[in-house]
């Protein structure tokens, strides 16, 4: 997180999971068992390999499993994935966010890509029907706890023909498949619409954007950032209009706030100044609003992140040279 007061690394971590806490909450009732597996899944597989990468490297164990910075990566991650994924792809997704995408740069602080949206990446692109089998919402403790983990153990939702009638898309996911500028819009709105937003991820949106608006509220993270984000959605939509409802859809589905809030936040792989942020802001909610609309993706932050997250070097060098300019 961009942290605008001095606070030790745990502090801020520990703050990040309290603000996670409504949104996590509300992801676990809609997911259920498959949603907390998952968790369990990612944050044990994150601390494994943080512990064995920190050994490796004689580094202090417990200093750098107490920082929670790898609990946050998981649940983070954990958060993007849908529920009942086979046990491999969860731990694979850490895996990579873990050693390749944080540890290999040289641990927290490091890192040039955000860990979490590195590992999504990966799994998204590797298993894409696994990735787009989702539970139709909120049908999530709709099976036993023994049910879920023999799905979760035995190869997912998307090879389990016993919960065929379950799964479903998402609002962002049936929108795309459908292409929304051909299809009668108020013959689709019931199934894609709830009252605010996109149907039952409005709510894991508000979810996130209180406990962001309470990390601002407390200075762990700027403004900066998640209200460039949201002005870039909101120009495209303005400009370019898309295959969504209405502007409120568009900021309340899929990953929006989560990615506003939570995850361009990381201190590590956004830009340091003001200004910097700002242009990376827009132009990650820029980049989201593309992708979705016109791109292979329903939804799209963790590309928009990580391609970001390229131009971070070059951002924070013209931040650096704007501010270094005699003034007249």
């Amino acid at each position: 997180m961009n942290t605008p007061t001095e606070r030790s690394v745990s502090d801020v971590m520990l703050l990040v999971l309290l603000a996670l806490l409504p949104g996590f909450c509300v992801f676990l009732y809609l997911t259920g068992w498959g949603g907390v597996i998952n968790c369990m899944i990612a944050i044990v597989t994150a601390l494994i390999a943080e512990a064995v990468a920190v050994r490796l490297r004689h580094g202090s164990v417990r200093i750098t499993l107490t920082d929670y910075s790898a609990v946050v990566t998981a649940i983070l991650l954990a958060l993007c994935l849908p529920p009942l994924l086979p046990w491999w792809i969860v731990s694979l997704a850490t895996l990579f966010a873990i050693l390749l995408a944080k540890q290999v740069y040289g641990g927290l602080g490091q890192n040039l890509f955000n860990p979490a949206m590195a590992g999504y990446a990966l799994v998204l692109i590797s298993y894409p029907l696994d990735l787009s089998t989702w539970l139709t919402l909120p049908e999530g403790f709709s099976m036993s706890l023994s049910d879920a983990l023999s799905i979760v153990f035995s190869g997912g939702l998307s090879q389990s023909e016993q919960y065929d009638a379950l799964t479903g898309a998402t609002a962002l996911s049936r929108l795309y498949d459908l292409n929304l500028q051909s299809v009668d819009l108020a013959q689709l709105a019931p199934e894609i619409s709830g009252t605010f937003g996109a149907r039952y991820s409005e709510w894991l949106n508000l979810a996130f954007l209180i406990g962001g608006l309470a990390l601002v509220f407390l200075k762990v993270i700027t403004w900066h950032l998640p209200v460039a984000l949201i002005a870039g959605v909101a120009t495209c939509d303005l400009l370019i209009g898309g295959p969504y409802p209405d502007l409120t859809f568009h900021l309340f589905g899929g990953a929006t706030m989560l990615c506003a809030f939570f995850i361009i936040t990381d201190p590590v792989s956004a830009p340091a100044g003001n200004r910097a942020r700002l242009i990376f802001g827009f132009f990650t909610g820029l980049l989201i609003y593309l992708i979705r609309s016109f791109g292979s993706y329903p939804d799209s932050a963790a590309f928009a992140v990580l391609l970001m997250n390229c131009c971070v070097p070059m951002l924070d060098r013209l931040d650096n040279h704007i501010n270094s300019r005699p003034t007249r």
